[in-house]
């Protein structure tokens, strides 16, 4: 007679919940989960006494796709990580490997490195920024945000092509120079730019229904940002003054002056604010990129195909949403043997269990929101 393991036939239980209490699904498909994302919430009433996220759902093997592909064909790949900030996904991969194989970077390919990525910050927090708006029912932010985003992907549409997936930079520098004329554009937008942020502040910053909404709200205390190994606007929101644009600097932005704004509380709001002023911060940067930029090549002399050497590196970066990694391992050829992508926003979700109790369901939105989540990065 045949036996027969019931254990593989066991149908897992639901989570306990007394008569009070009850789980409900917030996703996947919901329009403030900013992704496929799932949240099981444990509630009482509208309070949140338990989240449990379940990721995947994008789930690519970027990785492993990585190990089975020259060092140069990854570089599209990386686009559709954080497809918000592709131009800095670019970036963080190519240092990776110019790292790893002793690569030294044009002059003016490292200036220009700094003022994409950092348009690219202005157009990441742009748009989340309006997406945040947008959940709090502010709708004219949402369309305000949007309008200015549009004139930085005019700029890139105008470098490299594409207004979302790049693939611009290379191992080595740049694709391409910047056309004639582009860094006047970029010196109109920003005259155009600067003037529009205290137009933001009446509808957010000085806006007394926003203020109330988000203040006090999905608080992410210090100590346990730095056990969740937070970072980004996160981190710093909690009072962490850590930005590896200062701490650890990369590139030439040990040559820049600019400021880490911080918050004090570690509740959305301070998230909010962190943004709002590296808006500010970005702009600072670009004007002095501007200022300085050399004239020379954007491509240091590279061989088609590349091989690093044995041996294996960790890279990091500022990006809009943290400490974006790459760890490549290399075994001499032309394919890296181990490859690993240390996204931010999957670290910084990993909090939010600790965020959303003792909050209601409308504030899990604005706490989700402010955490601006990729879920392409998360699950990748």
């Amino acid at each position: 007679m045949t036996t027969v393991n019931l254990q593989l036939h066991q149908v897992k239980q639901p989570p306990t919940e007394s008569m009070e209490e009850m789980w409900v699904n917030m996703g996947p498909q919901h329009p403030s989960t900013h992704g496929v994302l799932r949240l099981l919430l444990k509630l009482d009433g509208e309070v949140v006494r338990e989240c449990i996220p379940y990721l995947g759902y994008m789930h690519r093997c970027h990785e492993k796709i990585g190990e089975n592909r020259a060092y140069v064909q990854i570089i599209p790949y990386t686009d559709r990580l954080d497809y918000l900030a592709s131009m800095y996904n670019n970036w963080a991969y190519c240092l990776a490997c110019e790292r790893l194989m002793g690569i030294a970077i044009p002059e003016r390919a490292e200036y220009l490195r700094v003022l994409i990525g950092e348009l690219q910050r202005i157009a990441s927090h742009l748009i989340w920024l309006g997406t945040f708006g947008l959940d709090l029912g502010n709708f004219t932010l949402f369309m305000w945000c949007f309008r200015e985003r549009e004139m930085i992907l005019d700029l890139f549409e105008a470098v490299s092509g594409q207004r979302l997936n790049y693939s611009f930079m290379r191992i080595g520098g740049l694709a391409l120079d910047v056309p004639e004329g582009w860094l006047g554009d970029v010196k109109a937008f920003l005259a155009w730019f600067a003037p529009r942020l205290p137009e933001y502040d009446r509808l957010s910053t000085d806006n007394v229904i926003w203020q109330k909404r988000i203040q006090g709200v999905g608080v992410l205390k210090p100590d346990d940002a730095v056990s969740y190994a937070c970072s980004g606007p996160v981190l710093r929101g909690s009072g962490i003054k850590w930005d590896l644009r200062k701490n650890d600097p990369y590139g030439i932005y040990d040559r820049f002056t600019f400021d880490i704004p911080v918050g004090m509380r570690g509740d959305v709001w301070d998230r909010f604010w962190v943004r709002r002023q590296e808006l500010e911060q970005s702009v600072r940067i670009v004007e002095q990129a501007l200022k300085d930029i050399p004239p020379g090549p954007v491509l240091a002399p590279v061989t088609k195909k590349l091989r690093a050497p044995v041996g294996d590196i960790y890279s990091r970066v500022e990006s809009p949403r943290g400490e974006l990694g790459h760890h490549l391992v290399s075994d001499g050829s032309e394919r890296p043997y181990r490859y690993k992508v240390r996204a931010p926003t999957f670290v910084n979700l990993s909090a939010l269990p600790v965020m959303l109790p003792g909050y209601l369901v409308a504030d899990a939105v604005a706490v989700l929101g402010s955490v601006d989540i990729v879920l392409c990065e998360v699950d990748r």
